[in-house]
């Protein structure tokens, strides 16, 4: 080996190093403020649509009066639908993320436009994920900034799969699942360099956004026992193949309602009556409006084992059906009669209680997965992690039920959390991002991690298995 050549081969490529450094901070910050901007338009739109901003206080629009909330989102999906057919036979239409990932150019003021439309119908009460967007948002800038620093071939890959993780991490305050999500989904590389080029960015954009639209918790688990057991484990198992085989169905519904959408004039009659159809379910069940916060933090917040008590605390203390003044729902040992609708069959005032709250998680769980099914079939553009979530922590909430009734050690925002994350992962098929968002989104302790992973483990190989039939 010549001189010439060692030296070649040992130095370090300094200009590669300094547009990935440039990338990771100057990127990633301006794809934070895009994502942090976004969030603060979807609180606008709900204050206007729906008389509310969501929260921990008040994930869903539970005491907004039913008949508003019909309006908002069957006026907020007609408005979209003239604007989105507008979009997709006049003008250039807008690729996927990964569609550009592998070269496809975003239009900037359509790309613009197309990413606002996504949170306009979310924050009027669509059932559907906000969080195509700021990816969107930070794959289009990511172009741009390919192209000031001449980036071609798999550099320039990297970079626009990396920063449309970072809208991913910079949305949610979620930067490792964002890096993960470039790295596993995206590009299906993870390498040591695409990981830390991925959390760079992540990082840079979740805290720029935080700056922007301030920092909180996304779920609230405070109902959640404080330690892991032996059994919550065996519950882990038989979540994460119970959440394999419905988040395989989920992601096979999403890609049937993806292929099906309309092409033509039939999104301006479609999209409308998907609002008609929402705004109708959404009289007896709000929690399954917008992106899946409040029918998630339904099976978080359902029962606490360690107080004695259901729903009490929950969505709303304002709510007529969940809230602490609630007519329909009490403490577990109460004995009063308001909440025993099914007193002639026998059923004390416990067991009357448990069987509303079952009622109330399955009707919310088929709700939202058809009503976000519907959603994607009109011809709405979105995505599916947060119903995803939402779907998840339903049914490991009614499961939870049952087992925390075998197992009071355990608790059923436990089962909710572990839930969450198996069928996340078992419907997007990436283990780890599914893992990282839900355990991000929720702060969860350390020690939770341990069941998370096993069900995740699960869920993972089993809906692989059978998404391949």
């Amino acid at each position: 080996m010549t001189e010439k050549t060692v030296k070649t081969t040992g130095s370090m490529d300094w200009k590669r190093i300094g547009w990935m450094a440039a990338a990771a901070l100057l990127l990633g910050a301006v794809i934070g403020a895009g994502a942090g901007l976004l969030t603060l338009m979807l609180y606008g739109i709900e204050r206007v649509m729906l008389g509310y901003v969501e929260g921990s206080a008040a994930p869903g629009p539970f005491a907004v009066p039913a008949v508003r909330r019909a309006v908002s989102v069957t006026v907020g999906l007609t408005v979209a639908g003239v604007i989105w057919w507008l979009l997709r036979t006049k003008t250039t239409k807008v690729p996927s993320v990964k569609k550009a990932v592998n070269g496809d150019r975003m239009p900037v003021w359509q790309t613009l436009v197309h990413v606002c439309l996504q949170i306009f119908i979310v924050g009027t009460g669509a059932s559907i994920g906000r969080e195509v967007a700021p990816r969107e948002l930070g794959a289009m800038l990511a172009q741009r900034f390919c192209d000031l620093f001449r980036l071609t071939g798999v550099d320039r890959r990297v970079v626009v799969a990396v920063a449309a993780g970072a809208g991913l991490g910079g949305v949610y305050n979620a930067p490792f699942a964002g890096m993960f999500f470039a790295v596993e989904i995206l590009l299906a590389d993870v390498a040591i360099e695409n990981v830390a080029f991925g959390l760079g960015m992540s990082a840079s954009a979740a805290f720029v956004a935080s700056s922007i639209k301030g920092r909180h918790v996304f779920y609230d688990i405070s109902n959640m026992q404080n330690d892991i057991t032996p059994t919550l484990m065996l519950a882990a198992l038989l979540i994460g193949a119970l959440c394999g085989v419905a988040g395989a169905w989920f992601r096979r519904g999403s890609q049937w309602a993806e292929a099906h959408k309309p092409q033509g004039t039939a999104i301006l009659w479609q999209m409308p009556l998907a609002g008609v159809l929402t705004g109708i379910v959404s009289l007896a069940l709000p929690q399954i409006m917008g992106n899946g916060r409040a029918a998630a933090q339904l099976g978080f917040s359902t029962i606490s084992t360690q107080e004695g008590r259901s729903i009490a605390a929950l969505i709303n203390p304002d709510s007529t059906l969940f809230g602490t003044n609630s007519t329909y729902l009490s403490d577990l040992g109460s004995t009063s009669d308001t909440v025993s609708p099914w007193t002639a069959l026998g059923l004390n005032p416990r067991q009357s209680e448990l069987l509303l709250v079952m009622m109330v998680l399955a009707f919310t769980f088929i709700a939202k997965a058809a009503i976000t099914l519907l959603t994607i079939r009109s011809g709405a553009s979105g995505g599916v992690l947060q119903p995803g979530i939402a779907l998840g922590s339903t049914l490991g909430a009614m499961f939870g039920i049952f087992w925390a009734i075998a197992f009071p050690a355990d608790s059923v925002t436990a089962c909710a959390l572990i839930g969450a994350a198996a069928l996340l992962s078992a419907s997007q098929q990436a283990p780890l991002m599914a893992m990282c968002l839900v355990l991000e989104l929720t702060a969860a302790p350390s020690t939770f991690y341990v069941p998370v992973a096993l069900a995740v483990a699960v869920s993972a190989l089993l809906s692989h298995q059978l998404l391949r039939k």
